[in-house]
């Protein structure tokens, strides 16, 4: 970890002579940072009574508010204590070209546990590793992470504790709190260490920032944040130069994956009577199933993936028939915004993550980064294949947290996709189905095989698994998804 700051005291004369060129720099940075294609990430962190706030203030005052904000995480909203604990910070990362700052970051809400038992160290170690995990994947994706310790010795901290508390105008701004904190200095410093060394990494590291000068600390920061953006806009620069590899000819990562889907019978064969018949008996059982998993607070996330033409559609509105309307969403995932694709890749999903006891069905999902993208080369080779690990930790995270997570491959044959697509452009009220990329994506099926080979093998876990389902029957495929959900929603609820 990089430190900044010595005892010697910046004259308010010398402090003065560096503004106009500082914040200069800083606006000009917010200017190239417009047109940038990542944001800025900056993360105000320190002991008590060490100038966070004073930091943040002036930084506002320094900055164009037009091109930033900032934000500080108090104690959880209902909102947010019914979905997985980082929803609440991936719901504020800013687009691409412009910045946010963070009061404390969510490493403050780590602190303000206060993990005293091994139990609770544990539990703390484990959510420093999901903080470093979170910042690792923003940071591959691009984003400049800036993260920045304010530090105060135990008695430097004492003296600004007296010193506010002296004064009537600042007296306000000590608390119990502060010097509770304050008595028990040696041990949150400790905690504060471990926490840092757990969360620094080369994309997202920690600068400690000597406090006592406050003059000296906001030059500090602000060169910091100068430094660390001019380095980033090269390093991106030169990624820019570098060519992306482009949908040509694959070769599969995991062949198992591709075996797996190949021999898959397709050709099931269900009657229309049979059909409804069981239908009703496993659509009351879904509903029963449903409705528990909603009791126990436990939120249903469906996935629904693919072959165009196979089938997703119908099979959704078929299960819906079991749930009510008004607990359920269902999100049609197509090609991103522009507001989408100024983000991490992975935002437009935690978006839509379901309160506790609710339903969210994805019609196509965050597994686009494995198909569609690798394949057109909407995503580099690096970025596609550190996917697999980033869709299994988002999927571990919802379950960890509670939800219920089915994910359903639709499998039909090469031949029937045509029959299907031939039938559509026949049909006035379906030809609004098809169209030219229809028909471009079909001319890479054997690419596309390998893709959803490797998705199955790679991102199929214990605790969010693929179900393959040969749908060129599509009663067949209906009931087999009606059926699976039952018996994994059962399985997750132990009943």
């Amino acid at each position: 970890m990089s430190k900044s700051g010595d005892d010697r005291r910046l004259s308010k004369k010398a402090y003065e002579a560096r503004l106009p060129d500082v914040r200069a720099a800083l606006v000009r940075m917010q200017v190239e940072l417009k047109s940038s294609k990542f944001p800025v990430i900056l993360v105000i962190g320190g002991v008590e009574a060490s100038g966070k706030g004073e930091v943040i203030n002036i930084l506002n005052g320094w900055l164009d508010p037009r091109g930033f904000e900032t934000f500080a995480f108090h104690e959880p909203t209902d909102e947010e204590r019914e979905r997985p604990a980082m929803w609440r910070y991936w719901r504020t990362l800013p687009p691409d070209g412009r910045m946010a700052i963070y009061a404390g970051g969510w490493h403050a809400d780590a602190l303000h546990e206060d993990p005293r038992s091994a139990r609770e160290l544990g539990q703390f170690d484990a959510m420093l590793r999901r903080f470093a995990w979170f910042e690792g994947q923003l940071a591959a994706g691009g984003a400049l992470i800036i993260k920045v310790w304010l530090n105060l010795s135990k008695s430097a901290q004492r003296g600004r504790l007296r010193e506010l508390e002296s004064d009537t105008r600042t007296a306000w701004r000590v608390t119990p709190d502060d010097w509770k904190s304050q008595r028990d200095y040696d041990r949150l410093a400790r905690l504060s260490e471990r926490m840092r060394s757990a969360t620094h990494q080369p994309g997202a590291p920690w600068y400690v920032v000597d406090s006592e000068d406050p003059r000296s600390r906001n030059l500090a920061v602000a060169d910091i944040l100068l430094s660390r953006f001019r380095i980033h806009m090269r390093a991106r620069s030169r990624l820019a130069s570098a060519r992306r590899r482009r949908g040509r000819g694959i070769v599969p990562l995991r062949p198992a994956g591709l075996r797996r889907l190949l021999s898959l019978p397709l050709d099931n064969k269900l009657s229309q009577a049979s059909y409804e018949k069981k239908r009703d008996k496993w659509l009351g059982r879904l509903n029963r199933v449903v409705r528990a998993a909603s009791q126990e607070r436990r939120s249903v996330v469906w996935v629904f993936e693919g072959w165009d033409a196979s089938g997703k559609g119908g099979a959704i509105r078929r299960l819906t028939d079991a749930i009510d309307a008004r607990d359920f969403r269902v999100i049609p995932v197509s090609k991103p915004t522009d507001e989408e694709k100024a983000h991490h890749y992975l935002w437009r999903f935690w978006r839509h993550v379901p309160r506790a006891g609710m339903v969210t069905i994805y019609d196509r999902s965050w597994y686009g980064r494995v198909l569609v993208e690798r394949l057109e080369g909407f995503a580099t080779e690096a970025e596609w294949r550190r996917a697999y690990r980033e869709l299994n930790e988002f999927e571990r995270e919802l379950v960890e947290h509670g939800v219920i997570v089915l994910k359903f491959w639709l499998h039909i044959g090469k031949d029937e996709q045509l029959r299907r697509f031939r039938d559509r452009e026949a049909t006035s009220y379906k030809r609004h189905k098809i169209d030219a990329e229809d028909w471009r994506n079909r001319r890479k099926w054997q690419s596309y095989e390998i893709a959803v080979g490797d998705m199955l093998s790679l991102t199929s876990s214990r605790h969010a698994p693929w179900h393959l389902v040969a749908a060129n029957n599509k009663r067949h495929a209906r009931l087999e998804i009606i059926k699976s959900s039952c018996r994994q929603i059962e399985a997750a609820l132990g009943v």
